[in-house]
């Protein structure tokens, strides 16, 4: 039979009758709140031979053989006496000729029968329910099942091996109980024990080491308590092997993913074959040790990890790996281990004034993360009313308890593992000498803010009443969203204001002493009285010139009532408005289009309901503003763009003229050729000085210069013409101070700054002249200035 879940039982301390403290005399009204917030001490209940209700033995899952009697186990403790009965499914389950409660509480169920021609089954969910004078409490639940063996769905196939090799047979088949599965050879049962067989609960047979003598047929026989099954036979055949032939190593069956429960054995597979043969190795993916306690290697390979816990889920990967070098091959297959929910806080018995508020906690753990449910005395509760869940339900919350609240509660923790339960029980204090609950409440609307509460004393021991709490919700919401207010002992109304206009609210109140609260008094209901809407918040945005767009906030309880907003508009030299507009309460805005914009207008908003329009909220909307504003944006944005492309448009021309002068001195330098046949006195450009010993033919610089420059080159020539030292031979040459009018060309608004400066000057500069940069290619340009720039300097 399968392993059961079982659970430990929990037995509660008992509880005795609490001792109440004497009176308080002459409590003010405003310790009361204090008094309430105090702890008192866990009671008990004078029966120190008795027990709290609980279970000792509880039923388990199991698996049954059709037509054979089963037992389910079952023992409940606690205060005489105490009554045990039985579930199914969720329904009591009656007695009769085939069940008998036996005397401690157990089940028999003489014949389990399979549900057959839709006739009645056994199978299913049942429940242990124990029940005394202190409350009713139910067993965790008892799966039973019927037992069963499938065909066969897997047949092992034939194999074809070599000496020295790997066989690998397999078959599979589902039953319960889970089928024992062993091997036979010939139709003779295999010895396991043989160090070269390996076979794994799965239904896997393993041979290594391959020789001619394992050849035969081999079937696979799985038995439980409802069947045994043969399966098809499968061959092996074992030839030869040519000795030395060397294999890569290959993985042919790696780990497969598995998902168990904690306690179980996981068996990761792993054969690989190869030659030499390889040496198989397992490591964890994320790289954590997988431990040596209840772990061992089956065959050459298979890893087998006995009792896992959840902390053995991960990746694992088997590693085939050739001696002596680093090839390798890898496979791997994830291993999930699950958990049956167990407490890890139990909930406590506790006892509380009537009145007050009564909590139990309850916390879990399991894999996955457990689903926790709470019972009153076997029947599920759920939050509504003065009962509230917290906590994703591991804390149960019972507000102004009374005698109806004294039950069991069992809190049920259960996920796809398994289930727990663990219970406790709520006493309510009831002292001998409480009031009753006040009489005749009554509750009436005096404004549209405000309730006024009346109410008589109790019937009876109102000379202890210390003061009174009245409590107030919505009548519409949850009641946890109730408040309270404390209310001196010797008033008999209250008035509570700041309440919502047109809004029902319910109302009770409960005396208090020393002893504990009376009960509740009978809610009561009013509504406050409806009034006009108050003025909304109105804002203004314009679009243009000639539209605007008004905001303000909605109110989606106009709709409730029958209202919305109401919106007019005029240019104020208009002796009447445009409109109402009328817009629901949900919309927030408004657009005003086609408007004057030389007028200024008068926008009016008000909200209405059924009682009538409120105020109105007016603002006053220049357009003429916003079109001089737009202009003056527009002139602006132009304005900028000019001045953008001002300064590109200048940068990208001046970067042309330096490119201009590059290609003038390119024209004026001779023509590039060896080292030694060029001419050191080469014309330069912007300053650069020429070398005294280069001769070029005068007339043809002339001519350059007069294509590039005429004016320049026409002064040069008149110059050249009257310079007395000039060479007859060559005429045409420019003196040096004539040449230096040649570079006189503005660059507006722009200077030519050099990256590197020199101290010398042109032959011909005179005082307060400018040093001429040695580098024309290192300027840059610089935007405001109007320094000249640098003149051609003339050979020396």
């Amino acid at each position: 039979m399968a392993k059961p879940r079982t659970a430990s039982p929990r037995r509660l301390p008992a509880l005795r009758r609490p001792r109440l403290p004497p009176p308080l005399l002459s409590l003010p009204p405003l310790l009361l709140l204090l008094l309430l917030l105090l702890p008192l001490p866990a009671p008990s209940l004078g029966l120190g031979h008795s027990a709290e209700l609980a279970f000792s033995v509880e039923p388990n899952d199991d698996i049954a053989n059709p037509g054979q009697p089963i037992v389910l186990g079952c023992k409940a403790e606690g205060t005489p006496p105490v009554q045990v009965s039985w579930r199914k499914n969720g329904a009591e389950l009656p007695e009769g000729p085939h069940t008998t409660l036996l005397a401690n509480g157990s089940l028999l169920i003489h014949h389990f029968r399979l549900e057959q021609g839709g006739g009645p089954s056994d199978e299913g969910d049942y429940e242990c329910v124990a029940q005394n004078r202190f409350g009713l409490l139910v067993s965790r639940k008892a799966r039973i099942q019927a037992a069963t063996m499938s065909d066969f769905h897997v047949h092992p196939q034939a194999v074809m091996g070599e000496e020295g090799g790997v066989a690998r047979f397999q078959c599979q088949i589902h039953g319960l109980p889970k089928p024992l599965i062993t091997w036979e050879k010939n139709r003779v049962p295999i010895n396991t024990d043989h160090e070269r067989y390996t076979l794994l609960p799965k239904g896997v047979l393993q041979i290594t080491g391959l020789r001619t003598e394992d050849s035969g047929v081999f079937h696979c026989v799985a038995s439980n308590i409802a069947s045994v099954r043969v399966s098809h036979g499968a061959r092996l055949t074992v030839s030869g092997s040519g000795p030395g032939t060397y294999k890569e190593p290959t993985i042919l069956v790696g780990p497969e993913n598995l998902t168990l429960t904690v306690h179980q054995t996981a068996v990761l597979e792993c054969v690989a074959t190869g030659n030499p043969r390889p040496i198989v190795s397992w490591s964890r993916l994320d790289g954590r040790p997988i431990g040596v306690e209840g772990i061992q290697v089956l065959g050459t390979g298979n890893l087998i990890i006995s009792d896992v816990t959840v902390q053995h889920s991960g990746v694992y990967v088997c590693a085939a790996n050739r001696p002596g070098t680093r090839v390798r091959r890898t496979a791997q297959g994830r291993l999930v281990v699950q958990a049956p929910a167990e407490f890890v806080q139990h909930p406590q018995s506790i006892s509380r004034p009537a009145g007050t508020t009564a909590m139990f906690t309850c916390q879990a753990q399991g894999e996955p993360p457990p689903h926790v449910t709470w019972l009153k005395n076997g029947q599920v509760l759920g939050a509504g009313g003065h009962v509230r869940l917290k906590n994703n339900n591991s804390t149960l919350s019972i507000s102004g308890v009374g005698p109806e609240d004294e039950a069991i509660y069992q809190c049920v923790a259960e996920n796809i593992a398994g289930s727990s339960q663990a219970s406790a029980r709520l006493t309510v204090l009831w002292a001998e000498g409480l009031p009753g609950p006040p009489r005749n409440v009554r509750a009436v609307s005096v404004s549209s803010t405000e309730v006024r509460v009346s109410w008589s004393e109790p019937l009876a021991h109102t000379k202890e009443i210390i003061g009174y709490v009245l409590h107030i919700r919505k009548a519409a919401d949850s009641p946890k969203l109730e408040y309270q207010e404390a209310v001196s002992k010797s008033t008999f109304q209250h008035l509570v204001r700041d309440l919502e206009p047109s809004t029902a609210y319910s109302f009770y109140i409960k005396a208090y002493t020393p002893r504990g609260a009376s009960l509740a008094s009978v809610p009561t209901l009013a509504s406050t009285l409806g009034e006009a809407p108050v003025p909304p918040p109105l804002s203004v945005r314009l679009l243009g010139s000639s539209s605007l767009q008004l905001l303000w906030k909605p109110w989606p309880r106009l709709a409730q009532h029958n209202g919305g907003f109401k919106l007019f508009y005029r240019p104020v030299s208009a002796a009447s408005f445009t409109g109402p507009i009328l817009l629901p309460g949900t919309v927030s805005s408004y657009n005003l289009s086609q408007l004057d914009p030389s007028t200024v207008y008068e926008v009016k908003l008000l909200a209405y309901n059924q009682h009538g329009d409120g105020n109105a909220t007016v603002r006053f909307v220049s357009l003429k503003g916003a079109s001089e504003r737009t202009g003056i944006v527009i002139g602006i944005h132009i304005g900028v763009t000019c001045i953008i492309f001002c300064v590109l448009f200048l940068l990208f021309g001046q970067r042309g003229r330096v490119l201009l002068c590059k290609d003038v001195e390119n024209q004026l330098s001779p023509p590039q050729g060896p080292r030694s046949q060029r001419d050191p006195g080469i014309l330069a450009l912007n300053g650069v000085s020429r070398g005294a010993g280069g001769q070029l033919g005068r007339d043809e610089k002339h001519v350059e210069l007069e294509q590039l420059f005429p004016t320049a080159g026409a002064a040069g020539a008149a110059g050249a013409a009257g310079q007395p030292g000039s060479r007859p031979t060559d005429p045409g040459a420019p003196a040096p101070c004539e040449e230096t009018q040649l570079s006189m060309v503005q660059l507006q608004g722009f200077n030519l700054v050099a990256g590197r400066t020199t101290e010398a000057t042109s032959p011909c500069a005179g005082p307060g002249s400018i040093p001429a940069p040695q580098d024309v290619g290192s300027g840059l340009l610089s935007e405001g200035q109007t320094t000249q720039p640098p003149a051609v300097a003339a050979p020396q």
